[in-house]
């Protein structure tokens, strides 16, 4: 059995790397072959679309004979129920099964049905996380507001601004495919950082190139 293994962190200061060994682990348990890896570091609040290994997994299932997707939790595929759904919707028609890994359920079983148990339990699970995100939102903002009525400021302190220097040295990545002059859509992907962190790099060298 063919599987691929999806892991994503929210910030660049957490590793994947624990996601990825226990996925490998247990596919090594079952007697699965790991054809591919996707991981990537990018906010558990951007949308699909805007997580480019998560997208590039999606078409590789789709053009590969893949049996299953091993993840870690429901959040790594999505940021609201609609999303998770649309993407295990998608895995369904193609007849490949999605792991995950916290709660030990599938979404298929081995005649390629739905396991509607499963699919139950995905739709509370993701329905009950998205509420824990909106109640926390809520939460931080009355706390903004009380904090501000009180007089207190919010955000950076005035004047602050990351230096150039700091954002290229953050970003080497970005700027070292900038120079060897690919597009900004393939840096996003490759690196997995915005389209607004690549353009602000873009500028960064651009402007250090009309002063030298």
């Amino acid at each position: 059995m063919k599987v691929v293994i999806y892991s994503r962190v929210s910030t660049t200061i957490q590793d994947y790397t624990r996601q990825t060994e226990e996925l490998i682990e247990y596919a090594q348990r079952m007697g699965y072959e790991v054809v591919s890896t996707f991981e990537e570091k990018v906010s558990g609040g951007k949308n699909n679309e805007d997580r480019p290994k998560l997208m590039e997994m999606v078409e590789f299932v789709k053009t590969n004979q893949v049996d299953k997707v091993l993840t870690w939790e429901l959040s790594r595929i999505g940021r609201n129920t609609i999303e998770v759904l649309n993407t295990i919707k998608l895995l369904n028609d193609n007849c490949i099964s999605l792991y995950i890994k916290n709660y030990n359920i599938e979404t298929l079983n081995d005649k390629c049905e739905i396991n509607p148990l499963s699919q139950f339990m995905i739709q509370i699970l993701t329905s009950v996380s998205e509420m824990e995100k909106t109640t926390i939102r809520q939460r931080i903002k009355s706390g903004y507001d009380s904090y501000r009525k009180a007089g207190g400021k919010v955000g950076r302190k005035d004047g602050f601004r990351k230096g150039d220097a700091d954002l290229l040295a953050e970003h080497k990545d970005v700027a070292k495919l900038l120079k060897q002059e690919l597009s900004v859509r393939k840096i996003m992907k490759l690196t997995g950082k915005s389209s607004g962190t690549v353009q602000k790099v873009k500028r960064i060298i651009s402007l250090n190139v009309k002063k030298g």
